[in-house]
């Protein structure tokens, strides 16, 4: 896993904090966007392509365990790894219980952070290489250069069918909800961009029919789940 093309959230309302932990991070090759409150990093989001998610649990204005909770619910797959001053063992229970991936309490050595982001991102089913490239069955899908190749054959994808398709990839095997789709690229939830989604979705199905074991199945009224039976 190369930590190059990661785009970490984080949220922490600690400026000195959050600014210390983004120049670290950035200067180890990761991406980073810092918010100060929970309601702007859900925001955020929703409308940025996040693969990690970094939360202080004391944050202004939604904590970082309902912060966690609506992620969750929009990437099920998506790894977060808490940050507190608080040692409670309850805390704990409530973040894993949420499905955290990891809790550190603070203080916290900035290389143990590093160590502990790598860990988590070793042990996922994220599927994230140099060029963004996704293994999906027998295909392979290039997101920096818009290509789904299978063998010799090469298909060139619309960038918003390649957006789709990088959404479905970061969440392999778990569901992908509507609303993240839409809002996540077509910046709003409305009938017009809900049939425009389900568009792309039958274009993408078409797109993988050289591979049976490949499969975008239609959760009703909840979202998308991409799958296939050998990875």
């Amino acid at each position: 896993m190369n930590e190059r093309k990661i785009h970490i959230l984080l949220a922490e309302d600690d400026l000195n904090l959050g600014f210390l932990l983004t120049e670290f991070l950035e200067s180890h090759g990761y991406q980073v966007k810092l918010y100060r409150d929970g309601e702007s990093a859900l925001k955020g989001f929703k409308s940025v392509g996040f693969n990690f998610c970094i939360l202080d649990v004391m944050l202004p204005k939604m904590d970082g365990f309902t912060l966690a909770r609506n992620i969750k619910d929009l990437m099920p797959g998506i790894p977060v790894i808490f940050l507190t001053a608080r040692s409670m063992k309850a805390d704990k229970l409530r973040g894993y219980d949420l499905g955290a991936d990891d809790y550190i309490t603070k203080p916290f050595d900035e290389d143990e952070l590093l160590c502990r982001i790598k860990a988590v991102m070793n042990r996922t089913d994220l599927d994230i290489s140099n060029n963004q490239t996704y293994r999906i069955g027998k295909y392979e899908f290039d997101m920096e250069n818009l290509a789904l190749k299978i063998g010799d054959e090469i298909r060139r994808l619309t960038s918003r069918e390649a957006e789709v398709l990088h959404l479905l990839c970061n969440s392999k095997n778990n569901i992908v909800k509507r609303e993240q789709l839409l809002t996540s690229i077509w910046g709003e939830n409305d009938y017009f961009a809900g049939r425009s989604l389900d568009v792309f979705i039958s274009k993408l199905r078409k797109y993988f029919a050289a591979d049976p074991t490949v499969r975008i199945e239609n959760i009703p009224k909840v979202g998308f789940l991409l799958s296939c039976s050998d990875n």
